[in-house]
């Protein structure tokens, strides 16, 4: 598998994208915007800086020493219909990644958020797993029609699961504290899958139609 990891404008927590670059050792690095500014801060080389930069504090001393390193950076006006994250995205599927992690995805936009909720669909309508990572929060769209959580493994305390794009259909979990067997999921029923436990050594959610985003959350 292809790993490709992006770091974004957004709320980057450091200790969690450091440990992730040294446990997965992702073969491609995505600098968008001012996430450029977090790899410079921690002597991180991408291997692609995209961008309009309108964040990016000192922006021409920044990208001029990565363009001295040899790093392609490729620049696009503010007015654009796509975002930084966006633009990183189809660098990532274009260099062919099967999976893709945003650091700086959240942060204090919220529309922004959304946007990048909306990014994993499209690496998942193209196969691709995709998965947002900050200082509280996992958070997925699996391809897969089962998921399987290691209790030692998870993202925090707590599992949460909603439909995107439409119910979803026959979701059974085993090894949660809050079980389910063939349950059908509406955009609404919040409360039926939030804040679920494992309380087994592995949580398996199984959906027979729809996708579901998994939020794996701590306080």
């Amino acid at each position: 598998m292809k790993k490709a990891v992006i770091f974004s404008g957004g709320t980057i927590d450091a200790p969690a994208a450091l440990a992730y670059l040294e446990k997965e050792k992702p073969e491609i690095i995505i600098a968008a915007d001012k996430g450029t500014a977090f790899c410079e801060s921690h002597q991180i080389r991408p291997d692609y800086i995209v961008g309009d930069f309108d964040g990016l504090t000192g922006a021409a001393d920044v990208l001029q020493q990565y363009r001295s390193a040899g790093v392609p950076i490729d620049t696009f006006r503010p007015e654009k219909d796509m975002t930084d994250s966006d633009i990183a995205l189809e660098k990532a599927v274009a260099t062919g990644a099967d999976a893709v992690c945003f650091f700086g995805a959240t942060g204090t936009r919220l529309d922004h958020v959304f946007s990048s909720i909306f990014d994993l669909y499209k690496l998942y309508a193209q196969g691709i797993e995709g998965v947002i990572i900050d200082g509280h929060n996992r958070i997925s769209m699996p391809v897969s029609r089962q998921i399987v959580i290691r209790r030692d493994a998870q993202y925090g305390k707590y599992v949460s699961m909603y439909p995107f794009r439409g119910e979803a259909h026959g979701v059974t979990l085993t090894g949660f504290k809050y079980p389910l067997e063939d349950a059908d999921i509406v955009q609404g029923d919040g409360g039926l899958t939030t804040s679920n436990e494992i309380v087994a050594e592995e949580g398996v959610i199984t959906c027979r139609e729809g996708i579901l985003i998994v939020m794996e959350t701590k306080d």
